[in-house]
């Protein structure tokens, strides 16, 4: 059979204030043309369809639009809840997809079967999925247990019980003659992150080790790290990363899909096809005259700035650079602070404080003390 493994979409995303509504839309129009080309019986969207528990109406609508479309395409269509998404909400959403063939799981059952999918391709491929949304660690871990436990029992507590979901959920993969898989959003320990996931969700407190994988599955599906990445594990295991860098703590990732042909006697392979249409993100630096040189009309930029930081400047560099979201002082350019924080400050009236913080900005822009000074001598005088 074949599958085409995506994840951490993040429609609704917003980038420095400059909505990517176009960008996420030409982004699905792409992954669900390579589902059209590749032809897969299953397409798996391992979490995080949105970027926020509370998703536009039209951020709904791309998305139950994308997966609708992918299901045309013939696929068998999983796409299960990650931690920017809210669970209850997909739920909510299941008459739909029910409807329309396509299997939503937003949160935890109280029927854990409900969490088991099991297929026949055209082929006569039989397959079964283990599908586990995004568990937060206060449901995972009883209050009382969080209180008495130290953070690294409660972390162990954590990994244990996804251990023993998983092992519960995968038992029947103990049959023969068919394709086992899975599909989590999970941290697993030593995996790379791809810079623009939520920190939160993957401290230390929500990793586990690969080891909760079972041997016997042919393939695990996983989302939330943003950074295309195969996981060392006791099966196949991968990340597909994000389809578009969603900050520019991932302008070096190379945005994909992974295509993956398997059988149940035949061992996984997995390939990456890159999607394309997002804008790219990049970080430039230099001089107000070396960045007038800059050409890069079809990227997000972060600009570091190698002048003495002045009121305008942000804006100098705008009109030069259109696309540039964030401008920043090359830290470089900026004086050492040490002197400043380590200066006595018992004693020191609130004119000279201010003084010395422009100075450790290197600010010597003129009228700006004394605008200071008048603003302090009215608030003084009202109190």
């Amino acid at each position: 059979m074949r599958i085409l493994h995506t994840s951490d979409w993040h429609v609704g995303k917003v980038l420095k204030g400059r909505d990517r509504r176009d960008e996420h839309r030409r982004v699905l129009a792409q992954v669900i043309e390579i589902a059209q080309a590749e032809k897969p019986d299953l397409v798996i969207v391992a979490g995080d369809l949105y970027d926020t528990a509370a998703p536009t109406a039209d951020a709904t609508k791309l998305v139950t639009r994308a997966l609708s479309a992918l299901r045309r395409t013939g696929a068998r269509v999983v796409a299960i809840g990650g931690n920017h998404d809210n669970g209850a909400a997909l739920d909510a959403l299941r008459p739909w997809a029910d409807a329309a063939g396509i299997e939503l799981r937003g949160s935890y059952a109280s029927d854990l079967n409900d969490l088991l999918i099991e297929g026949v391709t055209e082929g006569g491929e039989r397959w079964r999925l283990v599908a586990l949304p995004f568990l937060s660690q206060r449901y995972a871990i009883r209050a009382a247990e969080m209180y008495e436990l130290t953070a690294a029992e409660a972390n162990q507590t954590y990994a244990d019980l996804v251990a023993r979901l998983i092992a519960k959920l995968s038992e029947p993969f103990a049959e023969p003659g068919v394709v086992n898989l899975l599909t989590a959003h999970l941290t697993i320990v030593g995996a790379s992150t791809g810079g623009g996931e939520r920190e939160a969700h993957t401290v230390m407190g929500y990793a586990v080790p690969a080891t909760v994988f079972p041997p016997n599955a042919h393939y695990v599906a996983l989302g939330h790290l943003h950074r295309t990445q195969s996981v060392i594990s006791p099966c196949p295991t991968r990340y597909s990363g994000s389809p578009l860098a969603v900050d520019f703590g991932e302008e070096e990732n190379v945005c994909s899909v992974a295509i993956v042909d398997v059988s149940c006697d035949k061992a996984a392979h997995v390939r990456d096809v890159p999607v394309t249409s997002a804008l790219t993100l990049r970080t430039v630096r230099g001089t107000l005259e070396q960045l007038a040189t800059v050409n890069l009309p079809d990227a997000w930029l972060r600009v570091l700035v190698r002048e003495a930081p002045r009121p305008g400047l942000r804006e100098d560099v705008q009109e030069l650079l259109p696309n540039a979201l964030e401008v920043r002082i090359d830290p470089d350019m900026l004086p050492s602070r040490s002197g400043a924080r380590s200066a006595e400050r018992a004693g020191r009236s609130p004119r000279e404080l201010f003084g010395d913080y422009l100075d450790s900005r290197g600010n010597a822009e003129e009228g700006v003390r004394e605008l200071f000074d008048q603003l302090y001598d009215e608030v003084s005088s009202n109190q």
